[in-house]
């Protein structure tokens, strides 16, 4: 086995990734670190979903990053766009030079008296191991499996005798032109995916359970081209991500305070975009706006590709698979040549990698998350998670800012680690992800817990964030740090 040491390993070549050494180089340049990489290439999602449409349901002015204007007039990017915008950041902050690529973390031990972390990995070309160590670990690794999407057991799905395709594992070459497809599933995946297909020829139905919400928004932003016209490129940049921002909480608060009132609005907004296909049951959701993850149609496309004719929705339950298509719980029969599963991902806390401290395993399910990015109880480690009802990117870069001051923070005092601690004694666990949607469901109970005060617990509010990380000192309570 080999070993490196470093001051920092950051764990993904991602959007949080990317984002987290390209701040590392602007306000910590005397930090060293090396971004351990799985896959072969930088760009995380961007680079492994390969599916037709694939794009951010965020506007590209608050899922970039701060620190890097976006000069597409599209405000949602195309899978593509997005990649070759964080190659732009890797090359213009010299991140390329620190990734090892083929890098899967196998586990991670942190030794109290060394104050360090042990990183062992594997590649996942030759099966080598590696150990690398650092003094802080920051996990960039997103929330869900790479390997694989999460699939239903359908029944009698190998009587199919037509093509099974889950969009994480899109074939390279794949032909739906006058092919019957049938869409399993109502998210962004599927409300992505059909309009591109029904392009493409192939006469497309969504099968869904249950309705989601959906909105059509415009894909140039007028007032965002007004200010570009107006202000120096940067100075446009802010306004219009703080603008994007401002609107992201009105209509999520809207929503959360007087959801009934939304509700007919979102809908009436769906009835005018869909002509005559019937609204009631297909686009009526049993649950209020933003309980689960919100969809976005850029320019209509998803109601057009229906108005048109080239693609429908179907609302109901799946009975079992048939050699060309599926039986419905309602004896309706769908034919298809193709059948995708867009029925969500799996999700794996920190990659699935096993966590010890002093060699004994460490349960993140009993940890609660501080402040959105650091887990109690364990030392010098760091988590990137984004928002679930705004743009990723806007806490991932908050929580870079806050690294930042931390690491200055323990330079000026000559610590060599930080610990959160829980000290109240009446703190409640609550699930860390404040959606009820199945994929989180399904993995509530590998997940840390947030707490139902802060700084435990989290607001999904950017204003409250940026007080928080950005304005509050350092110094807390909760925090104990190590010389």
């Amino acid at each position: 086995m080999n070993t490196n040491h470093t001051d920092i390993i950051i764990i993904g070549a991602g959007l949080s990734g990317i984002g987290a050494a390209c701040h590392l180089s602007r306000k910590n340049p005397d930090k060293n670190y090396v971004i351990l990489e799985a896959r072969a290439e930088l760009g995380g999602t961007w680079s492994l979903f390969q599916y037709p449409g694939i794009r951010s349901d965020s506007d590209m002015y608050t899922f970039g990053y701060s620190f890097k204007t976006w000069e597409d007039q599209k405000s949602f990017a195309d899978g593509p766009s997005i990649l070759k915008y964080l190659n732009e950041a890797a090359d213009e902050y010299k991140v390329r030079e620190h990734i090892i690529y083929n890098q899967r973390a196998l586990s991670y031990n942190f030794d109290t008296e060394k104050k360090s972390w042990t990183v062992t990995t594997v590649n996942t070309v030759t099966e080598e191991e590696t150990v690398y160590r650092c003094q802080f670990i920051f996990s960039c690794s997103g929330y869900y499996n790479y390997n694989k999407g999460y699939t239903p057991e359908f029944k009698d799905q190998s009587r199919f005798e037509g093509e099974i395709v889950h969009p994480q594992k899109w074939p390279e070459k794949l032909d739906v032109a006058n092919k019957k497809v049938v869409i399993i599933g109502s998210g962004a995946t599927a409300v992505t995916i059909l309009p591109e297909l029904a392009a493409e020829g192939a006469q497309v139905v969504m099968l869904q359970r249950s309705p989601t919400y959906i909105a059509a928004l415009p894909n140039k932003d007028k007032i965002a081209a007004r200010l570009k016209s107006l202000f120096p490129k940067k100075v446009a940049y802010r306004l219009i991500r703080y603008k994007n921002i401002f609107y992201a909480i009105v209509f999520f608060n809207l929503c959360k305070f007087f959801p009934e009132a939304m509700k007919k609005f979102i809908i009436k907004g769906a009835k005018k975009a869909l002509g005559n296909f019937p609204v009631d049951p297909h686009f009526i959701p049993n649950y209020n706006p933003w309980e689960q993850r919100f969809c976005i149609a850029p320019n209509g496309d998803f109601f057009r590709a229906i108005r048109k004719g080239n693609a429908s929705v179907v609302t109901d339950h799946i009975d079992c698979f048939l050699t060309n298509g599926i039986l419905l719980k309602s004896g309706e029969t769908l034919a298809a040549d193709i059948i995708i599963t867009a029925t969500g991902l799996d999700l794996v806390a920190f990659g699935g990698v096993k966590i010890q401290v002093d060699e004994k395993p460490f349960d993140v399910s009993k940890s609660f998350v501080y402040k959105g990015l650091m887990l109690s109880d364990l030392p010098n480690f760091f988590i990137f998670v984004g928002y679930t009802n705004a743009s990723w990117t806007l806490k991932s870069d908050l929580t870079s800012e806050y690294i930042s001051r931390v690491l200055k923070y323990l330079d000026k005092h000559h610590y060599k680690a930080v610990q959160a601690k829980v000290v109240e004694t009446n703190l409640k666990p609550v699930p860390l992800l404040n959606l009820n949607s199945g994929y989180i469901y399904r993995a509530a109970n590998t997940l840390p817990s947030q707490g139902n005060k802060a700084p435990w617990r989290i607001y999904q509010n950017y204003v409250l964030d940026y007080k928080m990380l950005r304005l509050n000192a350092v110094k807390d309570k909760r925090l104990t740090f190590f010389k």
